[in-house]
C-alpha cells in the first residue's frame, strides 16, 4: 500500500503545528493534498507538488552523512514507491538502498519530520511541479555506515540551504 494522501496531511500537519512560520510555503501541498482526499483522484493536470523524502543522519560527533558531488555535499532522497507506507519508512528505504544499511535510530521524541524543505517549480527535474522534501533526523556510529560515494560532513558544508539553518539552529548535542 503506497504513502496515503492522508499520512502526509498528518505530517505535514504536525509539522506545521511546531514550525507555524513555514505555513505559507506548505500551503500548496496542503491544498492539492487535501483537494486529493476529498476527490480521492488528481484534477491539477501535472501540477501537483512532488513530495519526496529523505534521511539526515547524524553521527556520534554531530556531522552530517552526504554524497559527495562535484564538490557539494547532498543528502539522500527519493519519491515515495509503491511499497512504501509512511515518509519516515521512505527515508529509511532511501538509507538502506542508498548507503545499505538501518543502523540508525531517532532522538525520543523526534520521529515527525525534522525539516520539510520546498524547491519552487523551475528550480528542480519536476518541471512546473514544486517539490516538498520531508526529512528525517537519524543518529548512527560512523564505523557502522559503509564506505561509498559519501562521507561525514560538518553540517555548514551541506549544499541545501534550508536544511543546513535547521541543522545549525538545532541543538542537536554529540552523544
Amino acid at each position: 500500500m503506497p504513502v496515503e494522501v492522508g499520512h502526509i496531511i498528518r505530517e505535514l500537519s504536525n509539522y506545521l503545528a511546531e514550525h507555524p512560520r513555514e505555513k505559507m510555503a506548505m500551503m500548496p501541498l496542503y491544498d492539492a493534498a487535501r483537494d486529493h482526499a476529498q476527490r480521492r483522484t488528481c484534477t491539477h493536470e501535472g501540477r501537483c507538488p512532488v513530495v519526496v523524502a529523505g534521511p539526515i543522519v547524524m553521527d556520534e560527533s554531530g556531522r552530517v552523512l552526504a554524497f559527495q558531488n562535484e564538490g557539494r555535499h547532498l543528502l539522500f532522497e527519493n519519491e515515495p514507491s509503491a511499497e512504501d507506507i509512511t515518509l519516515s519508512g521512505v527515508a529509511l528505504r532511501v538509507l538502506e538502498g542508498t548507503v545499505g544499511t538501518r543502523e540508525v535510530w531517532t532522538e525520543p521524541g523526534a520521529e515527525g519530520p525534522f525539516l520539510v524543505d520546498v524547491a519552487p517549480s523551475g528550480r528542480t527535474a519536476f518541471g512546473p511541479r514544486i517539490r516538498v522534501g520531508f526529512r528525517y533526523l537519524f543518529r548512527a556510529h560512523s564505523d557502522l555506515i559503509p564506505s561509498g560515494p559519501w562521507a561525514w560532513v560538518d553540517a555548514k558544508a551541506i549544499g541545501i540551504h534550508a536544511v543546513r539553518e535547521r541543522l545549525l539552529s538545532h541543538p542537536v548535542s554529540a552523544s
